[in-house]
């Protein structure tokens, strides 16, 4: 009797360690599913801020380009124009300090000379003179004084012009970036004959990157 009840005994003892280990095994498979699943949507999330990460934004090229010149050219990876813009940026810049300098020299000795053919002359600003403008005849220093002024406020015009001209440059190209150039872009040219006037003509046929379609025909 005893051996009997330390059978069962020892039958229960072990029926009861297996479920507890096989409860066990459940749990550790289902916080496994779970983490396998937190994985997995932290893979999903993450690749899915890298895709938005690398979109190319036009709008973003624009205005870096309005805030620092070849900046937005840096945006495209375009590096090799950021020295052509502020090359292009440098022309009128030097003509712009030029002609200033050289309109404000124009500009006092024209008034210095004026001020000496009064009826009562003032030749105290005449020995400041440039040297190269003290031979000159009044009229010649005031066509020369207004020939600067033109070319430095066109050289602030052409600098505005190029500062643009670099904007719509990261721009356009910002636009070109995003745009499809892979060989599912095709466009054929074909012969075709219309039954009904009996006249030859061309059919258009542009394949767009779209396995669900069919080509779509133009003539």
């Amino acid at each position: 009797m005893s051996v009997f009840r330390l059978f069962i005994l020892s039958l229960l003892t072990c029926f009861t360690v297996s479920t507890l280990s096989a409860q066990s095994d459940k749990e550790q498979l289902a916080n496994t599913q779970l983490i396998g699943r937190d994985t997995s949507v932290v893979i999903k999330d993450s690749t899915q801020k890298k895709n938005v990460a690398k979109k190319h934004i036009p709008r973003i090229a624009t205005n870096r380009s309005w805030l620092i010149p070849g900046w937005g050219q840096a945006y495209n990876k375009q590096y090799w124009k950021i020295p052509v813009v502020y090359g292009i940026l440098a022309i009128p810049s030097v003509a712009f300090v030029y002609n200033n300098n050289m309109y404000k020299k124009t500009k006092f000795a024209y008034e210095a000379l004026f001020k000496a053919q009064l009826p009562q002359p003032d030749s105290t600003d005449y020995r400041l003179i440039d040297p190269q403008l003290r031979g000159l005849s009044i009229s010649s220093v005031q066509s020369y004084r207004n020939a600067f002024r033109r070319d430095r406020d066109y050289s602030i015009l052409w600098f505005v012009l190029a500062w643009g001209l670099q904007v719509a440059d990261a721009t356009v190209f910002a636009h070109l970036k995003e745009f499809d150039v892979s060989d599912d872009l095709t466009m054929q040219i074909s012969p075709t004959f219309n039954p009904q006037t009996r006249t030859p003509g061309f059919g258009l046929v542009m394949s767009l990157k779209n396995p669900d379609k069919k080509p779509r025909q133009v003539r």
